[in-house]
C-alpha cells in the first residue's frame, strides 16, 4: 500500500483531515491501527465528534431471507433527511437488517445485553473455570475474558461484519459517518425466525 493509499484509508476510516493523517502515519511508521489509536488520543477522529450529534431522521430497512424462514428490521438514524434519502445510506441500512439476519445479535451496544443473558452466561464461564483447576486469580480473569468475548460476539455493533469479517458492524458505521459526513446510529432492531 503506498503513502496516498494509506492516507486515503485512514481517511475514510477516521474522518479526519489529510495533514492529520499524514501526521498520525509518519508517528506510527505507515502503521494505520497505531495512528487510528493516536488519532483518537488527540480527539481527532470526526466520527468521535459527529458522535454527540443528534440523529433522528433515518430509514427503516428490512431483509427476508430467500427460504423465507429468516427476516430482520432495523431502524438507521441521521441526522437530515437528505442523507436519509441517500442511495449509500439505504444500502447501509440494508446490509445491517442483512447482518442481523445472518448473525442474530441480542443488543446494539455490549452494555444493552440482556442482564439474564449474562448472568447465564456467567454460570457457564464459572463451571468451566472452576474445573480447570487453575489458580482462582486465573480462574477470574477466565471468566472476565468470557463474558467480554461473549458480549462482543452478541452485541450488533462489535460482530464481525457478515459480508466483510475483517471490520466490525461499527467499523461500517463509521466508515459511512466519514463518507456521508453526518452522525449515525442504530436505533432498534428485530429478527423473526421460523
Amino acid at each position: 500500500m503506498t503513502g496516498l493509499d494509506q492516507v486515503k484509508e485512514l481517511r475514510i476510516r477516521t474522518g479526519c483531515g489529510i495533514v492529520d493523517c499524514q501526521a498520525a502515519l509518519q508517528e506510527t511508521s505507515g502503521d494505520i491501527e497505531k495512528a487510528i489509536i493516536i488519532l483518537r488520543k488527540k480527539g481527532k477522529t470526526g466520527a468521535a465528534k459527529k458522535a454527540k450529534r443528534a440523529t433522528r431522521e433515518g430509514v427503516v430497512a428490512s431483509y427476508v431471507h430467500s427460504n423465507g424462514k429468516i427476516a430482520a428490521q432495523v431502524s438507521l438514524l441521521c441526522e437530515t433527511d437528505f442523507v436519509a434519502r441517500n442511495e449509500k445510506f439505504k444500502e447501509l441500512a440494508h446490509n445491517i437488517a442483512l447482518h442481523i439476519a445472518a448473525l442474530d445479535p441480542v443488543a446494539v451496544n455490549p452494555d444493552d445485553i440482556p442482564e439474564a443473558a449474562l448472568a447465564e452466561e456467567k454460570s457457564i464461564a464459572v463451571e468451566q473455570a472452576t474445573s480447570s483447576g487453575k489458580p482462582a486469580n486465573i480462574q477470574e480473569k477466565m471468566i472476565e475474558g468470557k463474558l467480554k468475548k461473549f458480549k462482543a460476539e452478541r452485541a450488533l455493533l462489535t460482530q464481525p461484519y457478515a459480508k466483510d469479517p475483517n471490520k466490525t458492524v461499527g467499523d461500517l458505521i463509521v466508515e459511512a459517518i466519514s463518507e456521508l459526513g453526518e452522525n449515525i446510529s442504530v436505533g432498534e432492531f428485530t429478527r423473526l425466525a421460523i
